[in-house]
């Protein structure tokens, strides 16, 4: 792991409140689909990066 156990869970907390404000902001009509799609990938592969279980440019590691 790249982070304590304690950050990735702190990590994944926050990006639950993420995705539940992208969710928001593309049922509001204010994002697009693909766009809101974009967002939660890259992001979601941030945490996998930190869990080492993502490498960019890589395939997923499935750990």
């Amino acid at each position: 792991m790249k982070a304590s156990a304690d950050v990735i869970k702190r990590l994944e907390l926050l990006f639950e409140g993420y995705e539940k404000e992208v969710s928001d902001k593309l049922s509001s009509g204010l994002i697009a689909e693909n766009t809101a799609k974009t967002y939660l990938l890259h992001s979601g592969n941030f945490i996998k990066w930190c869990r080492d279980e993502f490498v960019p440019g890589a395939r997923n590691l499935n750990k």
